[in-house]
């Protein structure tokens, strides 16, 4: 019996020490990352795959079972099952949707052509209302009680009741707002054309300062402390601090970093006499046959 289960543990010592040699040989050999460890990721398994949706789908977002899609060249708005991707559902809603936000309950939508915001219900897709807005919203964001809707053209910002649409007041900017971003208290907006970041208070959109960042900015974000602002024309991204704006430093990044990509055919903007401005029609109207409906990786 001794005699068995000295053999036993000798080949038990073998077989670990030769698992133990394989693995350090593959981790040598660039095979499997021990980093990985921490992730649970210990092959480089396959874990994507593409979802077909609408014609060219453009924002997104997650309600905490579904992710949503709006469809800009279809006027709808796609509802996938986050589990396994199963489309459950496909809503019409205004022209050229390219923004969406979730609060709690609805799936708001900017229909950037309409000139209006569209509100579906979460739980099956059908429309609560439909609100008008500025021109050419752009982005939402939702800050608990109120979305707020970057208008493009009209160089404002309005804020939306979310239980029943009521406007609650348009608040004006100096330049075309794109990004939104709420700290807990505040919204902050970029100012596309001019080179700022714009603090307005939730409570009652109180302009709270504007503050200076890089070349064209567009997407905008908190991290608990701070604000990120995503500069497309000086690829870089600056961090304010959200009690004060304090520009905390702006780091180098790759080329034009921004919230989204731009549709094909789009561009950033073009050159007049020096000033940027952003093109919001023609290039982005598309001819018969230029763009169709593509999966959603």
């Amino acid at each position: 019996m001794k005699r068995y289960k000295l053999l036993s543990l000798i080949c038990g010592v073998a077989l670990v020490l030769d698992a133990g040699a394989k693995g350090w040989a593959q981790v040598s050999a660039g095979i499997v990352n021990y980093e990985k460890v921490a992730l649970l990721k210990w092959y480089p398994a396959n874990q994507t795959t593409s979802f077909p949706v609408g014609e060219f789908p453009y924002g997104l977002a997650f309600d905490g079972a579904n992710v949503w899609v709006a469809n800009s060249g279809s006027a709808t708005v796609s509802k996938l099952r986050a589990a396994d991707g199963a489309n459950l559902g496909s809503f019409s809603v205004g022209l050229e949707p390219i923004a969406l936000a979730f609060d709690g309950a609805n799936v708001w939508v900017a229909n950037e052509f309409d000139n209006t915001v569209s509100k579906l219900r979460a739980a099956d897709g059908a429309t609560l209302g439909t609100f008008p807005v500025g021109q050419s919203p752009h982005f939402l964001a939702f800050d608990g009680s109120n979305i707020w809707v970057a208008n493009f053209n009209s160089f404002n910002v309005s804020k939306l009741r979310a239980a029943d649409g009521v406007n609650l007041g348009n608040f004006q900017l100096l330049d075309q707002p794109w990004g939104l971003a709420f700290d807990g208290a505040n919204i902050w907006v970029t100012n596309l054309g001019n080179g700022y970041v714009t603090k307005l208070r939730a409570a009652d959109g109180t302009n709270l300062g504007t503050f200076s960042v890089g070349h064209f900015p567009e997407g905008v974000a908190f991290d608990g402390a701070n604000i990120w602002s995503a500069n497309a024309g000086s690829n870089s991204v600056s961090k304010l601090r959200a009690t004060d704006g304090a520009n905390l430093g702006t780091f180098a990044v790759g080329n034009s970093p921004r919230r989204r990509g731009l549709r094909r055919g789009q561009h950033l903007g073009d050159e007049r006499g020096g000033q940027h401005r952003h093109q919001t029609s023609g290039c982005r109207r598309r001819q018969s046959g230029d763009l169709s409906g593509g999966p959603l990786s």
